[in-house]
């Protein structure tokens, strides 16, 4: 995150840690909302990548998020949070490994749900972000 917002991770007392990669609260001021619409595991071709694969279409997520965020003049690091669509949660901890990767030693907070369905049958994996910018 650049130097000029101030980002502030809390883990509050009483409430437990993280199990996975994100940050139980954030903060950020002042700075430029970035609202980035729910991304899937689609290259620029529109092909989805890593079919039955949830690393790799985590992976493909995560990269399609950076593209995301450089469009706007940012990085992963300005994302201040993140909501996680899947469609298993038994891969909970094959996304955090991929997330960890990506996102470092200061993860969003973040947000993740197993749902029913996606647009099309091969999807695991549907992420949407906020983002703050100088």
């Amino acid at each position: 995150m650049s130097d000029s917002v101030a980002r502030e991770n809390i883990f509050p007392a009483g409430v437990s840690k993280p199990t996975g990669h994100w940050t139980t609260v954030t903060t950020a001021r002042p700075g430029k909302l970035v609202f980035i619409s729910g991304l899937t595991a689609k290259n620029e071709r529109g092909e989805i990548v890593g079919v039955g694969d949830i690393a790799a279409q985590t992976r493909q997520v995560c990269e399609n998020l950076q593209a995301a965020m450089r469009a706007a003049g940012g990085a992963l690091a300005d994302i201040v949070r993140v909501d996680v669509f899947i469609k298993d949660m038994a891969s909970f901890k094959d996304i955090h490994a991929v997330r960890r990767e990506y996102f470092g030693a200061n993860p969003p907070a973040s947000t993740m749900l197993a749902i029913s369905a996606f647009t099309h049958p091969d999807m695991l994996i549907e992420i949407n972000a906020i983002g703050v910018l100088p």
